[in-house]
């Protein structure tokens, strides 16, 4: 009896154990499409990656083979090929696994693996290899025997002939596609291949391919418009001749009633005509209404989603830094970035609560924060404060770690003989200014754009994590303010905080 009872809690826990693994592995790869559709790559590739690591010790073999080729053809957008021909031989590696495993082939799945090798053979302009390559695709396709892969096949043959010149073959291929689409009578798929035949000859630069395909295409389309005019006019006088017999069968027995009919069925079209008309109104305002609430839904969830990835990201790398030696130069860049991500991700879910005001001398206060740069600037360069002896209500705290901020920077990059200097004025009975300028080298135009946004570019830690400014806008946005950079100022770099009682 025990036996039995500890046999059966080993099955549960092994069950239990499973099915948290396919979870994790499903929203890695959640995560990783997610990422690919926002353009963030690297971490979109290091997703993918980890799903396939997740899956391939499931022995998930076509989920494998999907992430195993969306990490390879992410490493060779960016022109690292060895490491996408790497992960494609490791792909087809987990997949030979499975096949003896499972005693069966799997051509369904070596396909997609073989697909890519040989677009990076074609995008390297190696024919012999690609070549090799769609070779051996045409084997998988016939050993699938799959009219998807076939029809793949064709699309992939037609690229590889047009990429090398070969007009002939590639128009054969492709012609073959579109008459097997015609004898289905598969319109919307012949549409589909010419579309892909003419971005195929774009992207070989073959502008008489394009021309060629493009009149084709007019044609066909002219052509099938013909078919389906002549379809619709059929149907039309099919009903035409089908109301002319009712009528004229009804009109014997009915001809005293005929001004009562047709002036009833004029009321009850154009009321069916208010009908409709109202119904598309209605439904189009509660689908849009419905889209709106799904996008504000997905958006917020999606920044939760990213505000936690990073405050997690953040929590896990504290430990590590702790065991490094901290003196470092990278190892307190290091520490100051985490400290920074953790401070970005705090006043993100914290806007919608404001700091505590408290009445202060904004004379005094300007004065007190200048005197903080005095030791950080280089020699000759000027000081000054402007600001007028009146209380305000400000939080001195977060307000000094902006302006300390912004004036650090100045001092920064000010040369000797420069000048520093801070200003506040009134803008109305509730709206005032702090404006910080220097006469140093200014920020570069094709930077400005992305100066308040956090992880803009990839930088060197030891030089700064540009952080810096996206938390001064935050705090500046949970102040109920403002934070920007005048761009009409080009004497240096000049900075506005404006705050709104």
């Amino acid at each position: 009896m025990k036996r039995t009872v500890i046999m059966l809690l080993l099955t549960v826990w092994c069950f239990l154990g499973g099915a948290y693994a396919q979870n994790n592995a499903d929203d890695l790869l959640k995560q990783a499409q997610q990422n690919l559709a926002q353009k963030e790559y690297i971490k979109s590739r290091y997703l993918f990656l980890q799903a396939y690591n997740a899956y391939a010790s499931q022995g998930a073999y076509s989920k494998v083979v999907e992430c195993g080729v969306k990490v390879s053809s992410l490493y060779h957008q960016e022109n690292y090929y060895k490491e996408a021909f790497d992960m494609l031989r490791n792909t087809e590696a987990v997949v030979y696994t499975g096949e003896q495993k499972e005693k069966k082939a799997f051509p369904e799945l070596r396909f997609p693996i073989i697909k890519e090798r040989l677009q990076m053979y074609i995008k390297l302009k190696n024919p012999s290899r690609a070549k090799e390559q769609l070779d051996r695709l045409e084997e998988t396709a016939k050993a699938a025997r799959n009219d998807s892969l076939s029809n793949d096949l064709l699309y992939t043959q037609a690229t590889y002939y047009y990429t090398f010149g070969m007009n002939a073959q590639g128009d054969e291929a492709i012609n073959r596609l579109i008459g097997k689409y015609k004898a289905q009578k598969n319109y919307a798929k012949v549409n589909d291949c010419y579309k892909t035949l003419i971005d195929i000859a774009r992207k070989a630069n073959n502008s008489a391919l394009v021309a060629r395909t493009y009149d084709q295409y007019i044609v066909w389309n002219d052509s099938v418009k013909a078919l389906n005019a002549q379809d619709e006019l059929s149907a039309l006088k099919r009903k035409y001749d089908e109301s002319l017999n009712t009528i004229q069968e009804k009109d014997d027995s009915l001809s005293a009633k005929q001004y009562i009919i047709i002036g009833l069925c004029v009321l009850a079209a154009i009321l069916a005509a208010v009908l409709v008309f109202g119904a598309i109104v209605l439904l189009r305002f509660i689908m849009l209404t419905r889209k709106q609430k799904k996008a504000i839904s997905i958006a917020n969830e999606h920044n939760e989603l990213k505000t936690k990835f990073i405050q997690n990201i953040s929590a896990q790398m504290e430990p590590t830094l702790d065991t490094l030696d901290a003196k470092l130069p990278g190892v307190k860049a290091l520490h100051a970035f985490n400290a920074h991500i953790q401070e970005l991700s705090e006043l993100e879910n914290s806007l919608d609560e404001p700091y505590e005001m408290e009445e202060k001398n904004i004379s005094t206060f300007c004065e007190s924060v200048m005197e903080k740069i005095k030791d950080k600037t280089k020699s000759d360069v000027t000081l000054a404060v402007n600001a007028p002896k009146l209380t305000v209500k400000i939080n001195s705290e977060q307000l000094e770690h902006i302006l300390l901020h912004l004036l650090q920077n100045a001092a920064e990059y000010t040369p000797a003989g420069g000048k520093i200097w801070l200003d506040f004025k009134k803008r109305g009975a509730h709206t005032h200014q702090f404006i910080v300028s220097d006469t140093g080298c200014g920020i570069a135009e094709e930077k400005r754009a992305n100066i308040f946004k956090p992880f803009a570019e990839v930088k060197d830690l030891t030089k700064g994590d540009g952080l810096g400014l996206p938390i001064c806008a935050l705090i500046a946005t949970r102040m109920n303010g403002s934070l920007t950079l005048d761009e009409s100022y080009t004497k240096g770099a000049r900075f506005i905080l404006e705050l709104h009682a």
